[in-house]
């Protein structure tokens, strides 16, 4: 599928993308992002479950930690929980509302598409720092086996803009990389701050399953209308 899906890079953010077209006009856009180790083709499976008529573009972390390994922020895993590079995550969150932008001007004026954003794991977690930020770039946001920093809480856009968004929390019980602990916290955060949303556990560990997808697919499909 790579093979069909070329790299592109957009010049303002300076990510790279692979982007799968919509079948005729798209009903929305969709950007996924992978976890921390991975790259923008491991979550090409999951478009089998996204209506063909959504767009997706399939983006790459900005820092590269091995061969095809990529990152959108240094993390270590310490005995008090995940360690971060919160200046490196910040500025990861800017490039990809910065892809959202420059996505939109390509649209051109009165026709820019509404736009979801998602991700794994570390993927997840700046799904919802973009979503949470600046609810004006997307309609909504999922969380797949992820988290919300805690870092980003000045950053959190007024009660009333978050109002139009919609997220998903995805998670499973014996994840042993991200604890369930953390689906319970987005869960009861997403409350006070008034998100609509949905939270889903599932028998599994730190992955993504078929139902996990399905599931998730079927979110998508709702958030662009077509189910």
């Amino acid at each position: 599928m790579t093979d069909v899906l070329p790299l592109t890079t957009e010049p303002e953010s300076g990510l790279q993308y692979r982007l799968r077209p919509a079948a005729g006009r798209p009903a929305t856009r969709l950007l996924l992002l992978h976890g921390v180790g991975g790259n923008e083709t491991n979550l090409l499976n999951i478009a089998n479950a996204i209506d063909p008529r959504i767009e997706i573009a399939f983006v790459r972390g900005p820092l590269t930690f091995g061969p095809d390994q990529y990152a959108w922020f240094p993390v270590r895993f310490g005995p008090n929980g995940p360690e971060i590079d919160a200046a490196r995550a910040d500025a990861s969150r800017v490039q990809l509302i910065t892809l959202l932008r420059a996505f939109r001007a390509q649209d051109g004026a009165g026709s820019a598409l509404p736009a979801v954003i998602a991700g794994f794991s570390q993927g997840g977690i700046m799904s919802a720092s973009v979503g949470l930020t600046s609810p004006d770039d997307v309609t909504a946001f999922a969380v797949l086996c992820g988290r919300i920093l805690p870092e980003i809480d000045p950053l959190i856009a007024p009660r009333d803009a978050l109002r139009s968004l919609h997220a998903l929390i995805v998670h499973g019980r014996f994840d042993d990389k991200l604890p369930v602990a953390w689906a319970d916290t987005a869960d009861a955060k997403l409350t006070a701050l008034g998100v609509a949303h949905d939270t889903r556990l599932y028998e599994a560990g730190h992955e993504l399953t078929q139902e996990m997808a399905a599931d998730f697919g079927r979110w998508v499909d709702a958030r662009a209308g077509l189910n």
